[in-house]
């Protein structure tokens, strides 16, 4: 794996770091048999695992995802057969279901999940700090000053001629 070095920003870290995590979950996944499973759908099935059928809405909010979020990874599942779709009380809304598909692969999910867990947790405890308590503090603080409002009030961008950033 290559260190990651020089001018790249913040997010481009995080996401590098998502992507070799994501991307290596995904190779596990497949070497046990989930080809078609894929890391994003973990946080649906298990949601969907502890309240039943759920709206998109009520899924994004459980998840603690943007609705959009929630419908795109949804989308996806049931394209692949992992959640099944169907109206809701009012005309916009959709109930997303898990299938049997997805219940008869409950064995090798659930497996991935513990060993995924046990791997994050070493990982983890390599590291000098708490990675989930960094990123909840980053969560904390972004909940009380948005990263936008942050950006306003740089010296860089009051400096902008002609903007204004507040």
């Amino acid at each position: 794996m290559a260190m990651i070095s020089g001018p790249e920003g913040l997010g481009t870290r995080m996401r590098h770091v998502l992507e070799i995590l994501d991307g290596d979950v995904a190779r596990f996944l497949a070497d046990i048999g989930l080809d078609g499973y894929r890391p994003r759908y973990s946080p649906v099935v298990r949601a969907l695992l502890a309240r039943g059928p759920l709206a998109i809405r009520d899924l994004a909010e459980e998840m603690r995802v943007t609705h959009s979020a929630a419908s795109q990874t949804v989308a996806q599942m049931n394209r692949a057969g992992f959640v099944s779709l169907e109206p809701g009380a009012d005309a916009r809304q959709r109930i997303v279901s898990l299938t049997e598909k997805t219940r008869d692969l409950l064995p090798l999910i659930e497996a991935e999940w513990t060993a995924t867990t046990e791997a994050a947790e070493a990982l983890e405890a390599e590291l000098p700090y708490s990675l989930r308590a960094l990123l909840d503090a980053i969560l904390e603080a972004l909940e009380r000053k948005p990263f936008r409002q942050r950006i306003g009030e740089t010296g860089a961008a009051r400096g902008l001629a002609g903007s204004d950033v507040r």
